[in-house]
């Protein structure tokens, strides 16, 4: 990589591939690259130095770049995908270029199909209280750092090991955790039995030998590793106990062979957090972070944008934005939610991510919307897929229980919102409702 002076991005708006953007820039190395959407994270990108279009414009593409990037967001059909290779260009997968990173430094990854944000974010920052100056690749912006990549001096390397496309196959860790299994990405894996074997099974026969791994309590992986452990609440290897609310803190005790630590004040909601926070601990505790570290840094963890995050709130009203895309991720965002507001009306806005996704959880996405006391549904964000016959977000519509729910466009939310009397607002998904988030807020500000 050292003669690689000129870095080409396709897809480059998003998380993963700005991350690495950001790594390369910082690097000294010459940064561009292309996405379909100017959001405020590639505007951020820009004011670094980073050149990015957003036309599919050949033109555009750096003469002779030393490195091409692309994710498999970006369809096959785009026009600089296709230009790229008929010249035969040599492109590279985001998840294979983080492999080649990461195998230069001790690996720290975490996967699973929800939490695994949270969860390395947590990590990233225990080892950086904790006195280990980790580089870390995050899957959501960590607000105490304001980027989803932190620079670091030491070996050790904080990845977020994606399931999508066998992504995180591309990892060699040192040690691993991986914090759910639940169904997803049935258009890559076929069913879930193959996700279970082909993917997370293959992924963790990828950690080192002398490693370690840790598996949550519920995790059906076959793990062959030596030095397996299991972690959550109340039970596990590694476990929280004595959860409770002290002073407007979620707090617990944290148990293990290596060290006990007694009173850990988190400042996320919900069970599901503690349960990552302790994911995070275990892997901390095995590189030799200290208990006093562990707990000055989950009570200075200012938690990841878009996960759980809060942009309004008053003794009246509330705005909560949450990048929920599966139905088990709402439903830790929607009990988190009643949890902290058990009194008050929770309106949810919920855009469905991708049309195989949508058509694959169409119950669970109706049973879960259903617990909201309003429901606003929008359009599916198609993403990378076109369109099935058949799947829109009306199938969705039509199974939630709840009779206080509406169809619609997103362009029409922000009239329909000064309709209503609102008292918690949740805007959930994964695709461009984010583009939503300013105009809701001043909303809320105005008092709607």
């Amino acid at each position: 990589m050292a003669n690689k002076k000129h870095i080409y991005l396709l897809g480059i708006g998003g998380i993963g591939m700005s991350a690495l953007a950001r790594y390369y820039n910082r690097n000294g190395y010459t940064v561009s690259g292309y996405d379909k959407t100017r959001t405020e994270l590639t505007k951020k990108l820009e004011t670094e130095g980073i050149e990015i279009h957003y036309t599919e414009d050949i033109t555009k593409i750096p003469e002779n770049p030393e490195l091409i990037i692309y994710t498999p967001a970006v369809p096959k059909e785009h026009k600089e995908i296709q230009w790229l290779q008929k010249r035969g260009c040599e492109l590279k997968k985001r998840a294979e270029v983080l492999g080649i990173i990461s195998r230069e430094k001790r690996a720290l990854a975490v996967a699973g199909t929800h939490g695994k944000t949270t969860t390395t974010s947590l990590l990233t920052h225990i080892l950086k209280v904790g006195g280990i100056d980790c580089t870390a690749f995050l899957g959501g912006i960590a607000e105490n750092y304001g980027s989803n990549f932190v620079a670091g001096s030491s070996d050790f390397v904080v990845v977020e090991a994606d399931e999508y496309d066998r992504s995180f196959l591309h990892l060699s860790p040192e040690i691993a955790a991986v914090t759910s299994t639940d169904a997803d990405h049935l258009d890559i894996y076929g069913d879930a039995d193959t996700m279970l074997e082909s993917g997370f099974g293959a992924f963790v026969k990828k950690v080192n030998p002398e490693g370690f791994v840790f598996l949550q309590n519920d995790a059906e992986v076959k793990s062959g590793h030596p030095q397996t452990f299991r972690y959550g609440i109340n039970r596990g290897d590694y476990r929280a106990e004595n959860i409770r609310v002290e002073d407007g803190w979620f707090t617990f005790d944290f148990k293990s062979e290596i060290e006990n630590i007694n009173d850990i004040k988190i400042a996320l909601p919900g069970r599901h957090n503690i349960e990552n926070a302790t994911a995070a601990i275990a892997v901390a505790q095995q590189v030799g972070v200290t208990g006093e570290a562990v707990k000055e840094a989950l009570r200075t963890f200012k938690g990841i944008k878009r996960r759980f995050e809060f942009l309004h709130r008053t003794k009246n009203s509330v705005y909560i934005d949450d990048y929920a895309h599966h139905p088990s991720e709402l439903k830790a965002a929607i009990g988190a939610a009643r949890e902290l507001f058990p009194d008050k009306k929770i309106t949810g806005i919920f855009q469905p991510h991708l049309y195989s996704r949508t058509q694959d959880f169409q119950d669970g996405f109706a049973a879960e919307l259903s617990k909201l006391d309003e429901v606003i549904l929008l359009d599916i964000y198609p993403a990378r897929e076109l369109p099935i016959p058949g799947v829109t977000s009306k199938i969705v519509f039509d199974k939630i229980e709840n009779k206080r729910k509406k169809l619609m466009r997103k362009e029409e939310v922000s009239e329909e919102l000064k309709t209503r009397k609102t008292e918690v607002i949740m805007t959930l998904g994964a695709g461009d409702i984010d583009t939503l988030r300013d105009e809701i807020k001043a909303l809320m500000s105005k008092g709607v």
